[in-house]
């Protein structure tokens, strides 16, 4: 019959088909881990998260971004034993110069200001009056507080200053001297940052 003979073609396709997929199932079958070697034509096996992340890693693996380390902070203890008198003379001198100058123009421009506000004129008329008598004029400020008397006097202080306060520097190192040789100086703690 002829529906018979379809249905026997069908089944024998049937069986070969299954017959060529049973002879290539052991080619297919996964590569066993502990062996190096393996089958032909089996697929790899996907790589580890954990190698990915290794810079010899799978190829093609996206390696991560390095972390940043955080930044650590070195500290150093130190300990000045000793100031050197003739290196504090010359920064001292230095200073007390700097400092001089300073108040110079300081009361130049201070005594600037008050002689445009009127405070000269204004405080010396009331000096001249109140210490005037009958026999002559009182005491007269604004000639005494004139601008040539003021810088004089400021400088003649700001020498004096500069002297003393080298002096006393030059001292102070020579005490500190002799103190640290007992207590052993003064301790910093210096810090770098990396």
């Amino acid at each position: 019959m002829p529906g018979q003979d379809g249905s026997k073609a069908a089944a024998g396709a049937l069986k070969k088909g299954a017959a060529a997929k049973g002879s290539q199932a052991p080619q297919a079958a996964p590569q066993e881990p502990g062996k190096p070697g393996g089958a032909k034509g089996s697929v790899p096996r996907p790589a580890a998260p954990q190698e990915a992340a290794r810079p010899g890693g799978a190829a093609g693996a996206v390696p991560r971004p390095a972390a940043r380390p955080e930044p650590r902070t070195r500290t150093a203890r130190l300990r000045v034993a000793k100031a050197d008198p003739w290196s504090v003379m010359k920064v001292s001198f230095l200073l007390s110069i700097a400092l001089g100058v300073c108040t110079i123009v300081a009361a130049a421009v201070l005594w600037a200001v008050m002689d445009a506000m009127g405070v000269f004129s204004t405080v010396g008329g009331t000096i001249s009056d109140a210490t005037s008598s009958s026999d002559g004029g009182g005491f007269d400020l604004q000639s005494f507080l004139s601008l040539p008397h003021t810088l004089l006097f400021t400088s003649v202080i700001a020498v004096i200053n500069v002297v003393l306060a080298t002096a006393l520097a030059t001292l102070g190192s020579f005490i500190y001297n002799l103190s640290a040789g007992f207590v052993g100086g003064v301790e910093l703690t210096l810090a770098e940052d990396e």
